[in-house]
């Protein structure tokens, strides 16, 4: 890193941030400052508006997504504009640079195999407890499209097995009432039979001993634990997010109305559902060109 770019002074000047941003910002500039360098340009005074919107435009064709590349303009930004104070520079090169418009990155939707995976434990020495809750969990994520944190804030009488329903606590403090998938339904019900084997007698927080999941040691799932699950039966790595993503597109994709799907997720703007219809509209062009003759 040539010493002219100052990026560690620029990092100290943030006193009022919190360490998770200038450690986000120092790797941002520290990254605008490797590409540019390819431009043979080593120091920030030689750099132009026009330079900018080329790495911009760079950080969008390799498919970064929008919020990333507007937080990473963000930092060059604030830089640039902590070099205009100090003196050092007298034009800022980020003025006027805009991140493209669009919705960025599509949601990530797991494929038949994917799934499948997911939801089958081959390994003969997992116990069947293991089994019996992890399968839940994903049943639960792809068959109701919860979202993890509310997955893991479940109760044992969250779930409704006379009407096939479940209550959750979605962002917001709001409650809403999710349809459970039969097969869901089937394999929380095999999971209360081997639950009392994980219970810690010792814990005595009731919000604790309520927990419909629970870990090794008898607490409550964190989503910590869930990603861990994930990675152990996934084909390759999955956020478990995408459960979540997978359930929105199968059901846009077999004619469910996106208000409906819209209420299903919790979503409180109706724009942030329409993602999932151009992955279907993306879908249904990879099929069709895949699959018709004159395609």
């Amino acid at each position: 890193m040539a010493a002219g770019w100052k990026i560690d002074e620029f990092i100290g000047s943030m006193t009022a941030a919190s360490t998770h941003t200038t450690s986000a910002y120092a790797s941002d500039v520290k990254q605008f400052e490797e590409w540019i360098s390819r431009l043979k340009i080593n120091s920030p005074q030689l750099v132009t508006r026009d330079m900018v919107r080329q790495y911009i435009s760079f950080l969008t064709t390799n498919r970064q997504a929008k919020r990333s590349v507007t937080r990473k303009l963000a930092a060059i930004r604030r830089y640039f504009a902590w070099h205009v104070r100090n003196g050092t520079l007298k034009t800022d090169p980020t003025a006027g640079v805009r991140t493209p418009s669009g919705t960025g990155r599509l949601p990530k939707v797991l494929t038949k195999e994917q799934l499948n995976a997911l939801l089958s434990c081959k390994d003969p020495d997992v116990p069947e407890w293991k089994s019996s809750r992890d399968t839940s969990v994903i049943e639960l994520l792809y068959g109701s499209g919860l979202r993890v944190s509310e997955l893991c804030s479940l109760d044992v009488d969250s779930i409704n097995a006379r009407n096939n329903t479940v209550i959750v606590m979605g962002k917001g403090s709001k409650e809403r009432r999710i349809p459970v998938s039969e097969p869901s339904l089937l394999a929380v019900k095999h999971w209360l039979k081997f639950r009392h084997e994980v219970v810690d007698e010792k814990v005595t927080k009731s919000q604790e001993l309520s927990a419909l999941f629970l870990n090794t040691r008898g607490r409550r799932l964190a989503p910590r634990d869930v990603r861990r699950i994930i990675d152990e039966r996934a084909l390759t790595p999955t956020h478990p997010h995408a459960l979540r993503h997978t359930f929105a597109t199968h059901l846009l994709d077999n004619g469910a109305d996106l208000r409906a799907v819209q209420e299903l997720l919790g979503h409180s703007d109706v724009a942030t559902t329409q993602r999932y219809t151009q992955v279907s509209k993306e879908r249904l062009k990879s099929a069709y060109g895949a699959s018709h003759p004159r395609a």
